[in-house]
């Protein structure tokens, strides 16, 4: 078994990152994520809303994973659950739990994403990362565990660029509602200036 952690701070809020966690796949920092399918999405009698989605990913296996594992199929399906904190009364916590759901007979991967507002800087967000990773049933499997370890870290600098694109986007969508309104609303001095031009 291998464990990996890590802690990134994000230069957002905590509503505008969390909603880009749900919305980052897919994204041209991982063209692997094939699909994302919701599978239920309930709000609990504390307020907090917990929702369970389906990824698949196309990937091609290194050659001395092939040999090892003798597997062919490239298709992967991870299970993602996530629970948010209500925020009407100040619980701003979003933690996403996925396990993989492919080739659990050899290689488990189950991770854990916690993102909450930085304690200082509200404008901030902290997200800390674990994964799980357990090879069983092949040869040189602290090998390839840290194997594993070292993709997921890659995939996590990904990750936080697919964050970041996914956060511009959010950015460009909300400026191009408001730009509308912005536009039509006039102050009062333009409003009497436009009347006595009339």
């Amino acid at each position: 078994m291998k464990i990996w952690t890590s802690e990134h701070i994000l230069d957002h809020p905590w509503e505008m990152v969390t909603t880009a966690a749900m919305q980052k796949y897919p994204n041209p920092m991982n063209p692997s994520m094939v699909g994302v399918d919701m599978l239920d999405r309930h709000a609990d009698p504390s307020g907090k809303l917990h929702s369970h989605r389906l990824l698949s990913s196309e990937w091609g296996l290194p050659s001395i994973v092939k040999s090892l594992t003798a597997a062919a199929r490239t298709k992967t399906y991870v299970q993602k659950h996530s629970v948010v904190g209500p925020i009407i009364i100040k619980k701003n916590t979003m933690e996403l739990k996925s396990s993989s759901i492919s080739f659990t007979n050899m290689v488990s991967v189950d991770k854990r994403l916690t993102y909450k507002p930085h304690p200082q800087h509200p404008e901030k967000t902290v997200l800390t990362q674990e994964a799980i990773i357990t090879v069983k049933g092949v040869s040189l499997s602290s090998y390839l565990e840290e194997l594993m370890a070292s993709t997921i870290s890659s995939n996590a600098n990904k990750g936080q660029e697919a964050m970041e694109w996914e956060i511009h986007k959010l950015n460009a969508e909300i400026e191009e509602l408001t730009a509308p309104a912005r536009g039509s609303i006039r102050t009062p001095m333009a409003t009497a200036a436009a009347l006595v031009e009339k």
